[in-house]
């Protein structure tokens, strides 16, 4: 009999009383680990013990640590390129996200007081496993992958010669809610339960290996260290209130409402 582990392995990070832990989720139950962080796990591995919990007694948090960088890809879904009038890339358009913007799953979404329109653009991101400095072998190097929503001051991104305002502020790198060893083929955004973005990955002009032996190139990746791979077409603003899903088959639904500032 084939164990759930190899079928479908996820993995998340989980809160309990001031306990924090990384834990197998099998199906409504979470498995604890013996690894603390997701850098446990990657360096050690993250051996299930006999402690179970129901995931309804368990907070999520992002699964993540802060990592080094979130590298991020521009116009990588064809369907998203038609949308915006633009050409082709011939190689990755790449920006990035500070760490600082990470939240984690239920956590909100914060408006700037200085933007008036900001997107929602869900996407699959991946994490690196190991380091990588001009591989080509780029899937080596993959941990595993997880939901992620750039969030997007869009006014800020029309009017500033870099991109650095416009996707940087504090809560805009949702994260979560689990890590799937199991590559997704598919990203769906809902804004209010409305299906807004549908597509196969296959959409992509780049894909993973693509992108991790591209980047690799540039600057070298370390272990958890993110790569958003692009949003597909369907973008839109956000308001108060508002929630968004980000949901990636075999991933989860990464889910944020968004707010105003206090």
């Amino acid at each position: 009999m084939t164990s759930y582990r190899s079928v479908d392995p996820r993995y998340g990070k989980f809160a309990k009383d001031r306990r924090v832990f990384m834990g197998e989720v099998r199906g409504d139950e979470v498995v604890e680990t013996d690894a603390r962080c997701l850098a446990d796990a990657m360096r050690y591995g993250a051996e299930p013990t006999r402690r179970k919990h129901k995931l309804s007694d368990l907070r999520t948090l992002a699964p993540v640590d802060r990592p080094s960088k979130i590298v991020c890809i521009g116009l990588n879904y064809r369907s998203h390129i038609k949308e915006m009038k633009a050409e082709t890339p011939k190689v990755p358009i790449i920006f990035s996200k500070p760490s600082s913007a990470v939240v984690g799953p239920e956590e909100a979404i914060v408006i700037p007081p200085m933007s008036a329109r900001v997107d929602f653009e869900g996407e699959s991101a991946l994490i690196i496993g190991r380091r990588a400095t001009q591989v080509k072998d780029g899937l080596s190097h993959v941990f595993g992958w997880t939901c992620l929503n750039d969030v997007t001051a869009r006014d800020l991104q029309k009017t500033d010669v870099d991109w650095t305002r416009a996707k940087g502020f504090d809560t805009f790198a949702p994260v979560g809610p689990y890590i799937s060893k199991r590559p997704p083929t598919k990203v769906t955004t809902r804004l209010n339960g409305k299906t807004v973005q549908d597509a196969q990955l296959s959409d992509r002009v780049f894909g993973d290996a693509a992108l991790v032996e591209y980047i690799s190139t540039i600057m070298t990746l370390e272990p958890g260290d993110i790569i958003a791979t692009g949003t597909p077409s369907g973008i839109a603003p956000m308001t108060h209130g508002d929630v968004v899903e980000v949901e990636l088959d075999g991933v989860g639904c990464l889910r944020n409402q968004v707010v105003k500032p206090r």
